[in-house]
């Protein structure tokens, strides 16, 4: 049985960092993609990061490049999103995904399984 449980959230202030974790079980995690979305109160869950199986590469929603790192550990079964620059306006529960389907990383049909989120809150 495949399962994502996020950890890490919490309130900080503007300017503060976060380390986001997912603990994945149930997957051989080398050969699946694996991302970050979250969705802001009364908005569309968007797509923040993707870190793809095959070479690992990895790619960023605008708002978030510079400041966000996508980074799994195989071996732990975990993966990581670092936050640095948090903006009020990124508060949001964060969702870790696996198992790409294909099509659009950013479109959340891309994705088959989903984590709980963990609530990230920023202050000005």
């Amino acid at each position: 049985q495949v399962r994502l449980v996020e950890s890490g959230g919490g309130s900080v202030q503007a300017g503060g960092s976060l380390r986001l974790s997912c603990a994945a079980s149930g997957y051989i995690n080398s050969r699946y993609s694996m991302g970050w979305f979250r969705q802001a109160p009364g908005k569309e869950r968007e797509g923040v990061a993707v870190i793809f199986a095959r070479g690992g590469g990895t790619i960023y929603a605008d708002s978030v490049k510079g400041r966000f790192t996508i980074t799994r550990d195989i071996a732990k079964s975990t993966l990581y999103l670092q936050m640095n620059g948090l903006k009020p306006e990124e508060t949001a529960m964060y969702y870790c995904v696996a198992d790409w389907t294909g099509g659009t990383w950013q479109e959340t049909s891309a994705w088959k399984d989903w984590g709980q989120g963990t609530q990230v809150t920023v202050s000005a």
